[in-house]
C-alpha cells in the first residue's frame, strides 16, 4: 500500500464500507488491488473479514428466478491438484531422461550400428544398403541397432508438395519405416526434425513401441552397464548444436567438451560424416565424437544448395570392449564400413 495501514484501520474501513472493496479502498485512499492483497493476508491471520455487500441492497426483487447452472469446468481445487500432478509426472520423467540406465544381459564386447537418416520413402535412398544392414544386425551376435532420426521425410505442411516428386506415397512411407525398424533389435530410437513434424501425434512412436525399443524425440543420453561393473555413457542427438567449417565433428566435440564427460557422442541430422576423438584430462576417458550421414546418397536440395559430398558412410558401427579400463582409448573403436566393424566384433567375443 502506499501509506501505512495497520490491520484494525483495515478492519474498520470494511465494516464502514459494508464489505466494498472499492468503497474502503477510498476510505483509506488506497489502490483497491494493494487492498486486495491485504485482505487475503487478513483472512490468512484468522479476522473475520465482512463479505462484499456490492449492489446486494440495491438490486431489485425479481419477479422469476432460475437454477443456477454447474460450472462448464473442473472446480479450481481440483484443477490446481490436477497441476501438481501433471509437473510431478513430468519432474520424474524429465530426471529419469537425464541418464537412463540399460543393462546389457550378454557377457563379452558388443557393438553398436548407429544408422544414419534413413529416409526410406525418398528415391534418392539406397534402401539396399538399409536392408543390408540391418540383416548385418540380426544376424551378428552382441550386435545391437540404434537410429539417429529422420525415418522418413515425412513432408507437412507447405512442404507435402514434394510428395509429388517423389514416387512414394505417404501411406507407403509409413509402411517402410514398419519394415525398417522391424528388421533388427534396436537399443533405442530418435525423433529427427523431419519426424517432428507430426507433432506430438508422432506415428514412429507408436512403431516403435510396437518392437519394444526406446523411443526419444531429438536426444537420449544412456548409460550401458555390462555384466562386469563397466559402464559407458553414450550421449546421442539428431544433431549436437554448434558448428564450423573446418571440423564437421564440431557439434560433438562440442558437447564433449563443455558437457557432460560421456565415452560417445553421435549425431546425424547434416548427412555428413565425421569423427573426431579427446580425452579428458580430469577422468581420463577417451571421448569419441562422431557424426553419421544418411542413406538418402542423392539429395536435390544438397545439390542446389551447393553442399559438398562429405559422407563416408551411412552409418558407422562401434565396438565396445568393456574388459579394457574406462580411460583405454581401444575400448571403444569406430569402424565406417559395418562389415568390418562386425567382423572384428566376431572376433572380441571369439576370445571369450
Amino acid at each position: 500500500m502506499a501509506r501505512k495501514v495497520s490491520d484494525d484501520q483495515l478492519m474498520k474501513a470494511l465494516r464502514e464500507a459494508n464489505g466494498v472493496r472499492a468503497e474502503a479502498a477510498r476510505l483509506l485512499n488506497v489502490h483497491t488491488r494493494s487492498l486486495m492483497a491485504r485482505i487475503d493476508g487478513l483472512k490468512a491471520k484468522g479476522f473475520d473479514v465482512p463479505d462484499s455487500t456490492y449492489n446486494k441492497a440495491t438490486l431489485p426483487e425479481k419477479d422469476f428466478e432460475f437454477t443456477p447452472l454447474p460450472m462448464d469446468d473442473v472446480p479450481i481445487e481440483q484443477l490446481i491438484e490436477h497441476r501438481k500432478r501433471q509437473f510431478a509426472h513430468k519432474r520424474d520423467h524429465e530426471e529419469a531422461s537425464k541418464l537412463i540406465p540399460v543393462r546389457i544381459k550378454i557377457p563379452g564386447a558388443i557393438g553398436i550400428l548407429f544408422f544414419g537418416d534413413s529416409h526410406v520413402d525418398d528415391d534418392g535412398t539406397d534402401i539396399d544398403a538399409l536392408e543390408r544392414h540391418t540383416q548385418l544386425v540380426s544376424d551378428t551376435d552382441g550386435l545391437f541397432a540404434v537410429n539417429v532420426g529422420d525415418t522418413t521425410n515425412n513432408w507437412v505442411g507447405r512442404l507435402a508438395k514434394l510428395y509429388g516428386e517423389q514416387s512414394t506415397s505417404a501411406a507407403q512411407a509409413w509402411r517402410l519405416a514398419e519394415w525398417f525398424v522391424g528388421r533388427c533389435n534396436w537399443l533405442w530410437i530418435l525423433g529427427g526434425n523431419h519426424d517432428l513434424w507430426s507433432g506430438a501425434g508422432d506415428p514412429m512412436r507408436w512403431i516403435a513401441k510396437q518392437q519394444d525399443a526406446l523411443y526419444k524425440s531429438s536426444e537420449a543420453r544412456i548409460a550401458l552397464r555390462f555384466p562386469n561393473g563397466a559402464e559407458v555413457r553414450i550421449n546421442s542427438r539428431h544433431d549436437h548444436t554448434g558448428s564450423s567449417i573446418w571440423n564437421p565433428a564440431h557439434g560433438p566435440m562440442k558437447a564433449a567438451i563443455m558437457g557432460t564427460r560421456d565415452h560417445i557422442y553421435v549425431a546425424g541430422h547434416k548427412h555428413e560424416s565425421a569423427y573426431s576423438v579427446l580425452k579428458d584430462p580430469i577422468t581420463g576417458i577417451a571421448m569419441h565424437t562422431m557424426k553419421v550421414a544418411s542413406y538418402k546418397v542423392y539429395d536435390r536440395y544438397a545439390k542446389e544448395r551447393g553442399f559438398r559430398d562429405n559422407a563416408f558412410s551411412p552409418c558407422a558401427l562401434v565396438t565396445i570392449n568393456p574388459s579394457l579400463s574406462p580411460d583405454h582409448p581401444d575400448m571403444v573403436k569406430v569402424w565406417w564400413t559395418p562389415e568390418e566393424g562386425a567382423e572384428y566384433l566376431r572376433y572380441l567375443r571369439g576370445r571369450g
